[in-house]
């Protein structure tokens, strides 16, 4: 027994170390992740809250000076700017937890605007009391507060839409090709678009079935806050969903090697988890991570899910998303079809 499982062992051991590609994305992605997070997270730290102040003869790329009221000297807090023309759009932001307080020091204005449902905006207010500046008044934020776990409900149901479409096909047509069931595929009329296609829609069902009822049982004990249309939500998920499937197939267009696959779709799952604002908003984050944010599709569909849930924003409204998941879908596709191989080699 004992020379059945070492020979088992030393054959899977030398199959591994002899898969070169496999063995480098070992080393790689680790690598790569660890760097890419430090770059992501460099500086001297995130601050602890966020607070927009409106204040008199400010320009939007300036910073909030201090002697407008004492407590612009709290450490620990980004204080940035809000133009006068966007303070309606900045209450809104409080109300959903992208801002952690609002401040108006304006001349004839002295009030804050904070989300009672906020942990943070709570602790905000106990050091604005507890300053010795002049006292401001507090406003109601404009419409319904937002819990957390309204904003970041997509978010999660995204995460699992995105290892669910990634994975799911991904890794099934690597398998399928490494066992020489695609190359017996290969003898039959069947081309590489049809057989594609059959496996983008299958998954596609299976995923928008599975997370729909997902978040129709989930809403029925959290009451989800939704502004918007249930259809133009029900179309963000399809339209997202095959833009991720379509992605899949990129990566398992040539690739033989499960080991490999799942390297490979690491690496685009976890940049996507962390940029595309699953847990957190990318506002503030660092200008060039914002850009790199809109190369994922997870991106588009969260913001686009997002303005419905919250801001009761209609098929216009959420165009341009849709277009973007459309496109990249497109030439997805296209790469897929162009690379896809039928046998291992």
């Amino acid at each position: 027994m004992i020379k059945r499982i070492w020979a088992t062992f030393y054959a899977r051991t030398l199959e591994f170390v002899r898969d070169r590609s496999t063995l480098g994305w070992n080393f790689i992605l680790p690598v790569a992740l660890v760097f890419g997070l430090a770059f992501v997270f460099s500086g001297d730290g995130q601050p602890l809250f966020k607070v927009g102040v409106v204040a008199d003869k400010l320009t939007a790329d300036a910073k909030p000076e201090a002697n407008l009221h004492p407590f612009l000297q709290t450490a620990h807090v980004d204080f940035y700017t809000v133009p006068a023309d966007t303070v309606e759009t900045a209450v809104r932001k409080v109300g959903r937890h992208q801002t952690d307080m609002l401040l108006d020091l304006r001349a004839g204005q002295m009030h804050y605007w904070v989300n009672s449902d906020s942990q943070k905006g709570y602790f905000l207010e106990k050091l604005l009391a507890e300053n010795s500046g002049a006292k401001l008044a507090k406003q109601s934020v404009q419409g319904e507060e937002i819990r957390y776990v309204d904003w970041v409900v997509p978010g999660i149901l995204g995460m699992n839409l995105m290892f669910s479409c990634l994975f799911g096909v991904g890794f099934v047509i690597v398998r399928y090709r490494k066992s020489g069931y695609l190359k017996r595929l290969n003898a039959t009329p069947l081309n590489a678009t049809e057989f594609l296609l059959a496996q983008v829609f299958s998954r596609l069902l299976l995923v928008v079935v599975v997370t729909s009822i997902v978040f129709t049982g989930t809403n029925l004990f959290m009451h989800f806050t939704m502004e918007g249309s249930y259809l133009n939500l029900l179309l963000v998920l399809v339209v997202g969903a095959f833009c991720l499937i379509a992605l899949s197939l990129v990566v398992a267009a040539r690739v033989s090697s499960e080991e490999l696959a799942g390297g490979l779709l690491n690496l685009l799952t976890w940049p996507m988890m962390v940029l595309s604002g699953v847990w957190f908003s990318m506002e503030g984050t660092n200008p060039i991570m914002q850009w790199l944010s809109q190369l994922s599709p997870l991106t588009h569909m969260l913001t686009a899910a997002r303005a419905i849930m919250l801001d009761g924003a209609g098929l216009a409204d959420i165009t341009p998303q849709l277009l973007v998941l459309a496109g990249m879908s497109v030439i997805f596709l296209l790469i897929g079809a162009a690379t896809f191989k039928w046998t291992a080699e």
